[in-house]
């Protein structure tokens, strides 16, 4: 039996905004996965806060706690294109997207 290896991508894999600009991330999950894509905050040397994940046949996202709409959005383009947005960035808005909470997109 062989193990199929997902491979995920985020593009831009850093991405730097003005303040009140809109942060705007892409994730593709790779191929052979039948998963969520996840995001979560991640704030250096403390637990990663979960910010949401989106499924392709939702039509909004699920939030983490003190996540909401409008600020933090996200659709998909496909079962494995999914895209992360977050309006109006502040000092300290940072995130990192992840594929069934266990796969990190780099």
């Amino acid at each position: 039996m062989s193990v199929g290896v997902t491979v995920l991508t985020q593009k831009p894999p850093v991405l730097s905004v003005r303040k009140g600009e809109t942060a705007t991330m892409n994730c593709n999950l790779g191929t052979g996965t039948n998963s969520d894509a996840r995001w979560y905050k991640q704030i250096p040397g403390e637990v990663p806060q979960f910010v949401l994940r989106m499924y392709h046949s939702w039509s909004s996202p699920e939030y983490g706690s003190g996540f909401s709409a409008p600020k933090f959005t996200s659709t998909h383009q496909s079962t494995k294109d999914y895209r992360l947005i977050i309006s109006n960035v502040e000092e300290g808005d940072s995130a990192q997207s992840s594929g069934s909470g266990k796969k990190i997109c780099s």
